[in-house]
């Protein structure tokens, strides 16, 4: 595992896994005198019953709804963050609006928001969502957030050059992974990915407007925060390709990788990867 007090002491942002959930913490100093802290999550998928519906798989939209609303704020009290960062893929189905996301999305954000500000960052199922999105959300580009020097995206898009310049740690969502191993009692669990990476192959331009010696970038994959799309739809599951991950794994730039379960358990190096990515 990283040693994030060494590595967290520069960039003045520190984060901490919420074992067992698939959650993040990330407290953000500043000038070493105070602290703002945010709770970071990714994948909720509100309405992705509607498409298992179309597969003769059925769920209860509003008990999943009540579910994920529940497990939400129940982190907020017990972690008091100033906000909740919702990285992508808030609602499912992509390219339109269905049933369940038009009563569903406006209520989640509704009941949240009397809890804490929420920040939202558009994935690639997010596709017309402003039609959902109250004017209290602070919505951000696909672009990302960035917070001192680190940088908070859904992960299907590349981070620009400039972006890059000053990043020292990237935070995702949208691979959506899962451990599959066959005769392992762990294979399809949801699991925490954490890569450092040199961080040239992450430019087009190999980094021409950034140092490309042995300058490295950590990248946090955060799990699913919906817990059924793998285990309602195992014959349909497809995992989530992204171009962050593609592009240091095909340019051989890792450098360390660790998988851990949701729980805080190490079950994997760069050397099972293939058994999630």
């Amino acid at each position: 595992m990283f040693d994030n007090r060494i590595y967290d002491l520069a960039m003045k942002v520190r984060t901490a896994p919420i074992y067992p959930e698939p959650a993040l913490l990330l407290i953000n100093e500043q000038n070493g005198l105070s602290a703002k802290r945010y709770i970071v999550v990714s994948d909720l998928h509100l309405g992705f019953e509607n498409t298992l519906d179309t597969r003769g798989i059925f769920i209860d939209s509003n008990l999943y709804l009540t579910e994920t609303i529940n497990e939400l704020v129940r982190l907020i009290h017990s972690y008091k963050p100033e906000a909740v960062i919702l990285l992508g893929d808030l609602k499912s189905s992509v390219g339109h609006i269905n049933k369940d996301e038009w009563k569903n999305v406006p209520y989640f954000l509704d009941v949240i928001s009397r809890y804490i500000d929420i920040y939202f960052i558009p994935g690639n199922h997010d596709a017309n969502i402003r039609f959902l999105i109250p004017d209290y959300v602070n919505v951000f580009s696909m672009n990302g957030m960035l917070l001192n020097d680190t940088l908070l995206l859904h992960g299907h898009t590349m981070p620009s050059d400039a972006r890059l310049s000053t990043v020292k740690r990237i935070i995702m969502g949208h691979i959506h992974p899962v451990f599959l191993k066959q005769g392992s009692v762990l294979s399809g669990q949801r699991v925490w990915l954490y890569f450092k990476a040199k961080k040239w192959a992450l430019s087009p331009m190999n980094m021409t407007s950034v140092s490309q010696d042995n300058e490295l970038v950590e990248i946090v994959v955060i799990p699913a925060f919906n817990r059924y799309l793998y285990a309602l739809s195992k014959k349909q599951f497809k995992k989530s390709i992204s171009p962050i991950i593609n592009r240091i794994l095909l340019k051989n730039a890792v450098e360390e990788a660790y998988i851990t379960t949701l729980d805080g358990s190490l079950i994997g190096d760069i050397n099972s990867l293939h058994n999630v990515v």
